[in-house]
């Protein structure tokens, strides 16, 4: 993959974190520095560790980026319910964005499982042919 940019992960927590924005234009001023930065930061913080770790030199970095993003999409999850347990965010609104927020949870595990797989496979074949030539 040649760029962040085609990575579906990437689109659809893209997408998120620009229907975060837009719902979050409509909460009370007063939330301003309180759960409005924080909903926002969170969530714009999933893509961009999912950026910052495509960028890394290796595997073991990759993937600890993506962790970051993982920790960071919970964290969003979390400021969403809080938002609508504080009435600023409809139910049906919250639920559409938990469902999404589960799937991009999803595929972020599953990328983040199949880059572990892809290095174990990588480690054991440099360790076989260490084997090969030691013989």
């Amino acid at each position: 993959m040649e760029s962040w940019r085609e990575l579906e992960v990437w689109q659809k927590a893209h997408g998120l974190v620009l229907e975060v924005y837009q719902l979050t234009v409509r909460f009370p001023s007063v939330e301003r520095f309180r759960l409005t930065d924080q909903l926002c930061r969170a969530a714009a913080s999933v893509p961009a560790n999912i950026v910052e770790g495509q960028a890394r030199q290796t595997t073991k970095e990759y993937v600890h980026f993506l962790y970051n993003a993982r920790g960071s999409l919970e964290e969003t999850r979390y400021h969403l319910l809080l938002a609508k347990d504080l009435k600023l965010l409809d139910s049906d609104v919250y639920a559409s964005l938990e469902r999404e927020y589960g799937t991009v949870s999803k595929m972020l595990n599953g990328l983040i499982q199949s880059l572990k797989q892809k290095e174990e496979r990588r480690s054991k074949g440099q360790g076989s042919r260490i084997k090969e030539r030691g013989s």
